[in-house]
C-alpha cells in the first residue's frame, strides 16, 4: 500500500507548518527577538498559532496513516484530510484575528480538528476490533 492519501495531507500540513513558522521568524527578525517573545504580543500569538498546529498534527497524521493502512476507502480519507486542512487554516486565521480571544475561525478550527481526531480514532479502534474478531 502506497499511503499516498496520507502523504498528500502530510505534505500540505508540512507546507502550512513552514508558512506559520515563517511568520514567527519574520516577527522575530523585525523586532530583533532571538528567544522567547520579550513581551511582544504579536510574536507570542504567532508562536502559539504555530505550536497549536505542531501539537495536533502528529496525532492526526498517525491516525490517518493507520486508517489508510487498515483499508479506509480513499473517499473518506480525503474527507478527513480536507476537513483537517480547513480546520487548521480556520484555527490559524481565527486565533490571529481574534488575538487569542473568541473568533469564529478559532472555534470551528478547534471543533473540526477534534472531530477529525475522534472520528479517525474510532475508525482505527473499529479496525482493531475487526482484526480481533477475524483472529488476526
Amino acid at each position: 500500500m502506497s499511503m499516498m492519501v496520507t502523504g498528500l495531507y502530510a505534505g500540505l500540513t508540512g507546507l502550512l507548518t513552514v508558512a506559520l513558522a515563517y511568520r514567527v521568524v519574520k516577527l522575530r527578525r523585525s523586532h530583533k527577538i532571538g528567544l522567547g517573545d520579550s513581551g511582544n504580543s504579536a510574536l507570542s500569538l504567532a508562536c502559539r498559532v504555530h505550536a497549536n498546529l505542531m501539537e495536533n498534527a502528529p496525532i492526526v497524521l498517525i491516525l490517518m496513516l493507520v486508517a489508510e493502512t487498515g483499508g479506509l476507502p480513499v473517499f473518506y480519507l480525503h474527507c478527513f484530510g480536507t476537513v483537517w486542512i480547513v480546520a487548521r487554516l480556520l484555527h490559524a486565521i481565527g486565533l490571529t484575528h481574534g488575538q487569542g480571544g473568541y473568533h469564529f475561525g478559532r472555534f470551528w478550527g478547534v471543533l473540526l480538528t477534534w472531530l477529525v481526531i475522534i472520528s479517525l480514532a474510532l475508525v482505527d479502534l473499529l479496525y482493531f476490533i475487526q482484526g480481533l474478531a477475524k483472529g488476526w
